[in-house]
């Protein structure tokens, strides 16, 4: 049925089940399966009229970077933990300085992927109180069927 699965991790608790769920799915229909994080780019004010705006320096660029790819690589780490547990073999990417659900649908479409596994929501600051806001944006813009564990 499905032959290629794309899941789709923050590393919350909530993507955490729907890693865990994805996971079975693949093993029990033999599909490959590939677990990605999203890391959204810095958010740079350039001002506007007569307000002043936030520009960071390299350094403080860099930072950001490199904490985000650290969390990137802890969150990939678990998910290749419970894929081991299970007993399958996936890959794992990080697509850094991305919006999250554009980053999903666009990986899922180059990969040929013929389902999509996300949690209901995840834990992204403000947008946490609009439930699945990224869920909810694959599920509108994307062409792959989504799987939404709750």
């Amino acid at each position: 049925m499905y032959a290629d699965i794309l899941l789709s991790t923050d590393g919350s608790e909530v993507a955490s089940k729907g890693v865990k769920h994805g996971i079975a799915l693949a093993k029990a229909l033999n599909a490959k399966a590939t677990i990605i994080t999203v890391t959204e780019p810095m958010y740079i004010d350039y001002g506007s009229g007569h307000a002043s705006g936030f520009i960071p320096s390299q350094e403080e660029m860099d930072s950001y970077d490199a904490s985000h790819k650290e969390h990137a690589d802890k969150v990939l780490n678990e998910a290749r933990s419970m894929a081991e547990q299970i007993g399958i073999s996936a890959e794992f990417l990080h697509v850094p300085n991305a919006h999250p659900a554009t980053a999903i649908i666009e990986t899922a479409k180059s990969r040929g992927c013929d389902l999509i596994v996300m949690a209901s929501h995840g834990r992204r600051g403000l947008r946490k109180l609009f439930l699945g806001s990224q869920t909810s944006e694959v599920l509108a813009n994307g062409s792959v069927p989504v799987l939404v564990v709750p």
